[in-house]
Formats: C-alpha cells, structure tokens, sequence
C-alpha cells in the first residue's frame, strides 16, 4: 500500500530555538513543516500554497498570530489553525477560537500533546471535506464574476448573460476559484495544482492545460473569448479583469 501522506504544517514562531525544536518533534511525528520567524512571509507563502494547518505564535515581530489568520481569511485563504502562546489570559483565548483558531495551547507545553492537539484538529478538518467542492471550494463559498459569466459553486454551474446555465466540474471549478482569488497576480501551475488538488496530488501541467482548454471552449461556445485571462507560456496563467499587473509579451496568450 502507498504511504500515507505527510499533512503540511506551516508553523511561524519567532523564538528561532523553539521553532527549530517543534519542526524537529513534527517532523518526527511524521509532519512536514515550513517555518518563519515572522508573519510577512508566511503570508506571502499562504496566498500561493496549501497547508495543511497553521502553527501560529500569537505575539509575532510584525504582526499578531491573531491578525496573520485574519488577513488570510479576508483573502480567501482558509486553514484549520492552533495558536501557541505565553499568554493565559482567558481573552485571548476566546478571541483566537471566535477568529476562526481550531485550538490554544500555552508555553511551555509538551511535544508529545502538541503533536497530539494537531492530529486532533488534522482529523477534524478531514471530517469536514464532504463540503468541499475543491481542494480550494467549498459548498457555501459566494458565486463570483470571471469574464463576463458568473461562477457558482453551490450548484457547480457557470451562467452566462441570457441565463444560460452549464455545469461545470469540480476541479474546472477550483481553477476558475484560485485564479479570482489571485486576480492580478501571476500564478504558476505547480501553485494552481496545489490549490485545486492539494500538495501532495499527483498532476502534470499538461493534465491541467486540458483543464484550461475546456474551460476556454466553453466559453467560445457561449461567444466569450476570456481576454482578461492569460497563459503564460512556461511560466503559468494570470487573471487581469482590471488591467493592473504589468502586460506580458505579445505573443504569450492562448493555450
């Protein structure tokens, strides 16, 4: 049987000695950890990258633990997380859990029960995947506009302009998803893989360009060319519906 995969764990601990000794103990554990000092990159990460849980110290250098998720979540980006912390004050715990936190554990603590706690949560979050649509979508999550039609993931459809309705399919969906929530901004297609499939999926980038193709034929049905989405060959795609990255090459667009 194949090994089961390793859950990735982003933790951000700005105690360098700390951060080193729980990646050493997760990784033990059978957990594959990414680990910063500070929010900031870790932020710049999360927005292109899966996790499977935060690890967040809530008194960071630049920013709070508490405002690192909250920014996340104001972009779109949901991730089971656990703060750790010094502080025992019981608002601070209420404030983690009402932002969206999964649990609280306070310094000093033992590896073993914060290996424990994550399995916990890990096992929790995996119980509530029957509502995702994608990797990146789930049941509830709002429709959207993608060049001139409009996504809707509650009923896994596209409307285009004369209420004419298609279906479309659940990974179709989480592309469409991903590059909305990064509108503007370059995504490779190893990020995209990650987002719509997970990071441990097994997908080529040619698998994905069909993905893309369909997508487009879709929409030349229905008389839309997508112009505000581009390939960029060898690199990945971009979503520009305001203008306002900077133009690529004449020649680049297509797939």
């Amino acid at each position: 049987m194949p090994a089961a995969p390793q859950p990735f764990i982003v933790l951000v601990e700005d105690e360098e000695h700390l951060c080193k000794l729980i990646s050493i103990h997760l990784e033990e554990a059978g957990m594959r950890v990414q680990a910063y000092h500070s929010a900031a990159p870790a932020r710049q990460f999360l927005r292109r990258n899966f996790s499977n849980l935060l690890l967040l110290d809530v008194n960071l250098p630049d920013q709070s633990g508490f405002e690192l998720l909250a920014a996340l979540q104001r972009e779109g980006r949901h991730f089971p997380a656990i703060f750790v912390t010094g502080n025992t004050h019981e608002l601070s715990k209420i404030q983690g859990l009402q932002l969206g936190g999964d649990d609280y554990i306070t310094k000093p603590f033992s590896y073993a029960e914060l290996v424990a706690r994550i399995q916990t949560v890990l096992r929790r979050a995996e119980g509530r995947t029957d509502l995702k649509v994608a990797e990146n979508v789930r049941v509830g999550d709002r429709a959207f506009a993608f060049c001139g039609a409009h996504i809707v993931p509650r009923r896994m459809e596209v409307v285009f302009d004369g209420e004419q309705v298609e279906r479309i399919g659940r990974k179709a969906l989480g592309i469409l998803s991903c590059l909305h929530a990064n509108r503007g901004t370059v995504i490779t297609r190893k990020t995209l893989i990650h987002a719509v499939w997970g990071r441990h999926a097994d997908v080529t980038s040619r698998s994905l360009d069909q993905y893309i193709v369909k997508v487009r034929e879709l929409y030349r049905h229905h008389g839309l060319e997508m112009a505000a989405f581009t390939t960029l060959h060898g690199v990945g795609y971009l979503y520009d519906p305001d203008g306002t990255a900077s133009p690529e090459p004449a020649g680049r667009r297509g797939v």
